[in-house]
C-alpha cells in the first residue's frame, strides 16, 4: 500500500503493550468509517495485540511487515 493510499499514521514506537492499541484506538475514534490508518510499533506483542483488537473491535486488518501494520476502520 502506498503512503498516498493511508489516511491516517499513528507513531507507537517504543511503546510497549498495551500503548500500542490503546493509542491506535484513541486516534481511530476521529477517522472516517473505511479510513485506513498505518499503524507503527516496535512492541513484539502488537502482532497479537492489533489483529485481536481488530477482530474485537470489527475493524479490518489489512497485514503487518516489521513494525507497520495497516488497518481498515469499520464502517468502511
Amino acid at each position: 500500500m502506498n503512503a498516498q493510499d493511508v489516511d491516517l499514521e499513528v507513531d507507537a514506537l517504543g511503546l510497549l503493550c498495551p500503548l500500542p492499541v490503546l493509542r491506535l484506538r484513541k486516534r481511530m475514534e476521529g477517522a472516517a468509517p473505511g479510513a485506513v490508518v498505518r499503524l507503527l510499533a516496535d512492541d513484539p506483542a502488537a502482532h497479537v495485540d492489533v489483529p485481536h483488537f481488530c477482530a474485537e473491535a470489527g475493524h479490518g486488518f489489512l497485514g503487518a511487515e516489521g513494525t507497520t501494520f495497516l488497518v481498515r476502520k469499520r464502517g468502511g
